[in-house]
């Protein structure tokens, strides 16, 4: 018997993205059900060959559901997923309201899947940042082999991380550029448009922003407590894909061959690394696939036992949609949830 599935969130970008690889991975899934606010009820979206209509949060019946993947933003989860975890459900969700709670186990099946069983307390799990995913899928088979010390990172996100509207917003401001138009700016503190900016969240009382804060956290909470990292993250004219620029010092030696052979292997990694023009991967060619890329891998000489890499994702995917599938998935192969049974 498969397993009934609510997604609330339906219409966002990663709401969307989750439909598409619920199909693809041919999740076993009996039914699918598409969830929003009451203004999107009725709303078509598609689910492999299947159209679903939207239907309202507010007054679904949670009690046979089995996974809910959540996708509506922290507001909407801290009000819900309590509830839905309470009906029965594991809620897997995409914001971060939950990732910081010691009861909520924060996942990357990659990294930490063992970790998933805690989701007990709750029946909640989070998903991490989109720039800390890919990160974490990076560094979890390095910090294995020679210990991470340190994390020094630079951001390259992708518009698509602030949603719709961003996406939105670099198109008709680029547009404006070449038609010689009124360049409006409403989603970005400055335009977006052959421009990057170094702010992503709000900032904080020390100078870091929220985005920054959270790869701190959340790498010390899926990898390792001990690793310290300090991120500057900056938001690029690029519609999809984050891409990351990582200098790493480890405890223990590791050269660059070292690294690229346990990358190989590892799994969500793909390298491809070339010293030759294209040799590389941008987000580009990223957009669209499952696998973390790493590219421009070498020795970092100005420390002891240091390497700098290049480091790209799909942000909707990986950094999103795909990783709570996959979650899901580890709930299902590690036999931790059966499928209700449901009324005839």
């Amino acid at each position: 018997m498969g397993y009934k599935v609510a997604l609330v969130g339906a219409t966002g970008n990663v709401g969307r993205e989750m439909l598409n690889i619920l199909d693809e991975r041919k999740f076993p899934a009996d039914e699918v059900v598409a969830l929003a606010s009451r203004r999107s009820v009725g709303t078509e979206v598609s689910f492999g060959d299947k159209t679903l209509k939207v239907k309202a949060l507010d007054n679904y019946d949670f009690s046979d559901v089995d996974i809910c993947l959540m996708s509506a933003g922290g507001e909407t989860s801290k009000e819900w997923s309590p509830k839905i975890g309470k009906a029965g459900a594991v809620v897997i969700d995409n914001s971060s309201a939950w990732r910081y709670d010691s009861d909520v186990p924060l996942i990357v099946p990659e990294v930490n899947a063992d970790a998933v069983m805690g989701f007990t307390k709750k029946n909640i799990i989070a998903n991490p940042n989109c720039s800390t995913a890919q990160l974490v899928v990076a560094l979890k088979p390095l910090h294995d082999k020679a210990v991470i010390k340190r994390v020094v990172v630079s951001t390259y996100q992708s518009v698509s991380g602030a949603g719709k509207e961003a996406m939105d917003e670099l198109f008709s401001q680029t547009k404006a550029v070449y038609t010689a138009s009124e360049l409006v700016t409403k989603k970005f503190p400055k335009r977006i448009a052959f421009n990057v900016i170094p702010h992503i969240d709000v900032f904080m009382e020390d100078g870091y922003t929220k985005e920054e804060w959270k790869m701190v956290a959340e790498t010390k909470k899926i990898l390792d407590p001990k690793i310290k990292l300090t991120a500057t993250c900056v938001r690029v004219p690029v519609f999809i894909g984050h891409s990351e620029a990582v200098t790493i010092e480890f405890e223990k030696p590791i050269t660059p061959d070292e690294a690229r052979d346990i990358l190989r292997n590892a799994p969500g990694c793909l390298v491809i690394d070339k010293h030759e023009p294209g040799g590389y991967v941008t987000p580009y060619e990223s957009a669209g696939e499952d696998a973390t890329y790493i590219s421009r891998i070498r020795e970092d000489a100005t420390v002891e036992n240091g390497l700098q890499l290049w480091c790209v994702s799909d942000n909707l995917r990986k950094g999103a949609a795909l990783n709570a599938v996959q979650i899901a998935e580890c709930l299902i192969n590690r036999k931790l949830i059966n499928a209700k049974q449901k009324a005839a």
